[in-house]
């Protein structure tokens, strides 16, 4: 029976190389992530962003107020009124770049709690509800401005824009989708700028040249399961699109996994001292999960 022994040995050989080979993404969907709700009793949250200085913000919509957690210290309203503030960003400077749905303009808080209105108009006409929001390192802003809901009959443009900020304030379009664009992030080289579409439930991608300028429009990653809203870009090139949970791809737009978060999310964003952190904002929740990249 030695054939048979040959066989077994071959066997177990082959099936050892296959597990040793298979892909990083199909390993990690075994992954169990322990999700843990770290503040509740909102109305409907949004745009969490990372500061340096230890602390994430995040935005109450409906409420018009910017929410502040720190790790260990718990929730706190920082900011008052926020004209029904959605995205938020930091710059290299720590100034706060939020966009305004009720106001629909685009503002920056400077440390001093000064605001600068960045964009309320485009060739006269207001804005439609600027959404998500994304500043490079050499302080570019992209910015979405679609319309939900009732902020529909109050349009004056009769079209859904992705909007490009230049360091010395030109306001330009780069997209203007027929579907509604949504969360917004750049890639970690900033040399990539990613738009989720609500309506199409897809991702689009955008090359972006040394002076923010937008080219080559391509689709990403298409066929999401659920809508996508909110997205993030990982160290590592991987996209985290809040959908039906957190849906993670590689930047080729293959499946990774999926956090499934308890209420539907809406943005996520990296944070505590190593960004190894995912904090995700989910209607009446903000919850967060380590990761292990």
């Amino acid at each position: 029976m030695k054939w048979r022994a040959g066989f077994s040995r071959r066997r177990a050989l082959a099936v050892l190389l296959l597990q040793l080979t298979l892909p990083v993404a199909a390993q990690e969907t075994a992954q169990e992530f322990q999700v843990e709700k770290v503040a509740h009793g909102f109305r409907f949250t949004e745009g969490p962003v990372w500061s340096r200085d230890g602390y994430l913000l995040f935005s109450d919509v409906p409420s018009g107020k910017i929410m502040k957690h720190t790790p260990g210290g718990g929730t706190e309203v920082y900011l008052e009124t926020s004209d029904g503030g959605a995205g938020n960003a930091f710059d290299t400077q720590g100034r706060l770049y939020t966009c305004e749905t009720h106001a629909r303009r685009v503002t920056r808080t400077d440390k001093k709690g000064r605001i600068e209105v960045l964009a309320d108009k485009w060739e006269g006409k207001r804005l439609n509800a600027p959404l998500g929001i994304a500043v490079s390192k050499s302080g570019h802003v992209y910015f979405t401005d679609p319309a939900f809901g009732n902020q529909q009959e109050a349009r004056e443009l009769d079209f859904y824009g992705v909007y490009h900020i230049a360091p010395k304030g030109q306001l330009s379009i780069v997209a203007k989708p027929a579907g509604r664009p949504n969360g917004i992030a750049l890639s970690p080289d900033g040399r990539v700028l990613y738009v989720a579409n609500s309506d199409e439930r897809n991702i689009r991608a955008y090359d972006v040249d040394r002076e923010g300028e937008i080219s080559h429009e391509r689709v990403a990653i298409s066929k999401i399961d659920g809508i996508p809203e909110g997205l993030r870009v990982s160290q590592n090139g991987n996209l985290y699109v809040a959908a039906r949970g957190i849906a993670v791809y590689t930047a080729d737009g293959k499946v990774v996994t999926t956090i499934p978060v308890a209420e539907t999310p809406s943005n996520c964003a990296f944070g505590d001292a190593d960004l190894q952190t995912l904090y995700i904002t989910a209607r009446t929740s903000l919850y967060r999960v380590r990761l292990s990249q």
